[in-house]
């Protein structure tokens, strides 16, 4: 009997340091998720502003972390909790260090980087036109009040949430839910980025315009990293090798069928698969599972992941064309309304052969679980709602929460963080959206004398000198090569190659980003300049014309234009000879 106590004691022992350290490696991931959002955010949004999205996904943990220790903690996990609602403040951290360790290290932690999830939701919605000193007063306000309170309700044994029942392992409600409700907020408040709705002189929204991310593989990898991270966010918190695996194998299978599930929605809705709406999808479905990752079957969590992959879609698609607020990443369709669905996924179909052992209605036919969460879900979106409000109310009386036009039009890295790109070497591309301005001020009047620019002129050159023409060429992509080949072979020496955008009668044609119509006036195009003054010019024409011609609109155009002289920088020949090659 000795030596089965003894094996037993050092088999549980072992076991638990085992999901001891499971659960810092957890906590661990859980913190390489500020990747994952920082990548997608910087992805789904434009260039301009790439270097002030990763600076406030890099301040909303740090600005997160100081606040958590002075008083976020003792909020929500303090022993002394006052009536279920909050904890008692407390320093045990500075004043009791060895004892704080010893107790509440790991949980610490785990929360801190939990807080940080919620903080970083909000960073997608206000993108592009929020003053970073106001998001850093969000983020500190959101990791010292809003998050510690209603988590505690949740997590710590004493909450009042937790003593009904209320099931959130791992945050759709706690996280998710509140990280997507304060974007909306926000979004509402900070208001849409200049562009992205036209308005007639009534007020009317008459155009809503897309606006690409710059970078959507980098969208992608965020994703990724994201997904991989969310198994230490539902994980960490097993408790043996059976509800683990049981929570990897549900936290896999919501996500994978909520992006098949837009997939197919969006390729039959708009003929197209779409890339963005499907990444969306993956987090969705990560989101949906969430507070049920170890109450649900394989059954539950295909159901959650068919639910998320439509609800996405429709609450992006509803915010942005009929309620016209701008959400650039899709936070609030994404975290809100499947952090809301997920918590009341788990009194629907919470199966108790599960690990979690709860009573869903499907399965039991009984009620009470599904009524504890929709209880639960409505009293921390009512809490969040109430203080992000009042602290996006003050700031923006106060501090302002938006730039200005000049800023925004500019870029954010450039007017808040002095960076000129977040892109070394390469410059942002031009925008070609109509920003509606009705109040800006024509440059009217001349210029004093002393502030005029000179106009020189330009040399002319004998009347007798060999005549130069240059041969402007537009052409698809797909027929550069022939036409490249086939100039070669007429004798042609050196040509120009620049990628283009452009347009002609068609107006291009129109695709969908993210269920809005996008008006791609601009194609993609190859533009071949040549001088000739050797090779007839009617020949360069007609070669050009027999290669490229489909009988399909968009075969291209083909300029010609006088030219005065031509240089060639090397030697200082002008005229015929430096067009000719060395010999």
């Amino acid at each position: 009997m000795v030596a089965e106590e003894i094996t037993k004691l050092v088999e549980e022992t072992v076991t638990g340091e085992v999901f001891g350290v499971w659960f810092l490696i957890g906590v661990a991931l859980v913190f390489f998720m500020q990747a994952g959002f920082a990548m997608v955010e910087t992805g789904f949004t434009r260039a301009k502003n790439a270097g002030n999205i990763i600076m406030k996904n890099l301040m909303d943990f740090c600005i997160g972390t100081v606040v958590f220790i002075i008083l976020g903690f003792s909020l929500m996990m303090a022993e002394d909790y006052v009536f279920g609602i909050f904890g008692l403040p407390n320093l045990e951290i500075f004043t009791d260090f060895g004892g704080f360790i010893q107790e509440n290290a790991s949980s610490f932690v785990f929360n801190l980087v939990f807080c940080a999830t919620a903080a970083t939701i909000v960073s997608g919605s206000m993108a592009e036109r929020t003053k970073f000193i106001s998001y850093c007063i969000y983020s500190g306000v959101i990791s010292l009040f809003v998050y510690p309170i209603e988590a505690g309700w949740i997590w710590n044994s004493q909450g009042w949430l937790a003593q009904l029942g209320f099931h959130d392992f791992s945050g759709s409600a706690a996280i998710h839910a509140v990280g997507g409700v304060t974007a909306l907020i926000g979004a509402i408040m900070v208001g849409p980025r200049l562009g992205k709705y036209i308005k007639d002189k009534s007020g009317k929204v008459t155009k809503v315009n897309a606006i690409p991310g710059h970078s959507i593989p980098l969208g992608a990898l965020g994703c990724f990293i994201l997904w991989f991270g969310w198994y230490g966010f539902n994980g960490a918190a097993a408790w043996d090798g059976t509800s683990l695996a049981s929570i990897f194998l549900t936290t896999t299978i919501a996500p994978a069928v909520a992006t098949c599930t837009t997939m197919i929605f969006t390729w039959i809705k708009n003929g197209k698969p779409d890339v963005s709406m499907c990444l969306n999808a993956s987090l969705a479905g990560l989101v949906g599972i969430t507070a049920g990752c170890d109450a649900l079957d394989a059954l539950g969590s295909v159901i959650v992941g068919i639910v998320s992959g439509i609800l996405v879609v429709v609450v992006v698609e509803v915010l942005d064309l009929k309620l016209h607020i701008d959400d650039p990443v899709g936070a609030v369709g994404v975290h809100l309304a499947n952090g809301v669905w997920g918590t009341i996924a788990v009194g629907l179909l919470a199966n108790p052969a599960a690990p979690a052992g709860l009573e869903g209605l499907f399965y039991t036919g009984n009620p009470k679980l599904l009524g504890i969460q929709i209880l639960g879900i409505l009293a921390v979106l009512a809490w969040t709602v109430v203080l992000m409000t009042l602290a996006f109310t003050i700031m923006k009386k106060t501090i302002g929460l938006r730039v200005s036009e000049e800023e925004e039009i500019k870029g954010l890295d450039s007017t808040e963080h002095g960076l000129p790109s977040a892109y070394s070497d390469f410059v942002p591309a031009v925008e070609s959206l109509d920003y509606g301005f009705e109040s800006a001020v024509a440059v009217t009047g001349t210029a004093p004398v002393a502030e005029a620019v000179e106009v020189k002129k330009m040399p002319t050159f004998s009347s007798d000198a060999p005549k130069f023409t240059k041969v402007e060429i537009i052409c698809k992509e797909s027929r550069f090569e022939p036409l490249k080949k086939a100039m070669t072979e007429l004798g042609i020496t050196g040509m120009t190659v620049s990628h283009v955008l452009g347009c002609g009668q068609q107006k291009g044609k129109p695709e969908f980003y993210r269920g809005v119509e996008v008006e791609a006036t601009l194609l993609p195009k190859i533009q071949v300049d040549i001088v000739v003054s050797k090779v007839p010019v009617r020949s360069v024409i007609e070669t050009a014309k027999k290669v490229l011609y489909t009988g399909h609109i968009g075969d291209g155009k083909i300029f010609v234009y006088d030219v005065e002289n031509v240089v060639k920088v090397r030697t200082g020949e002008e005229g015929y000879d430096a067009l000719q090659d060395v010999e």
